[in-house]
């Protein structure tokens, strides 16, 4: 029996690059959201993933996230 607990796509801490977008890992992370819930250094458990829908940051982020919660409050 394995004592993996991650749950979801990925486990990670929330960064903020230079443009100012949230990220974690390779994920962009949906700002408003971001910024009213959590904190940087917050660790996160992101749960599902789209096709990152701004030109803007594609490149750098293709996948995007908005359906995260903290990695302590799972269950």
């Amino acid at each position: 029996m394995t004592k993996d607990k991650k749950k979801g796509v990925y486990t990670g801490i929330i960064e903020q690059d230079a443009d100012g977008n949230y990220f974690c890992g390779e994920y962009l992370l949906d700002y408003q959201y971001t910024a009213a819930n959590f904190k940087l250094g917050d660790e996160i458990n992101i749960k599902s993933v789209i096709e990152n829908p701004s030109d803007k940051s594609y490149d750098k982020y293709p996948k995007k996230s908005r359906n995260f919660f903290l990695a302590n409050n799972k269950e």
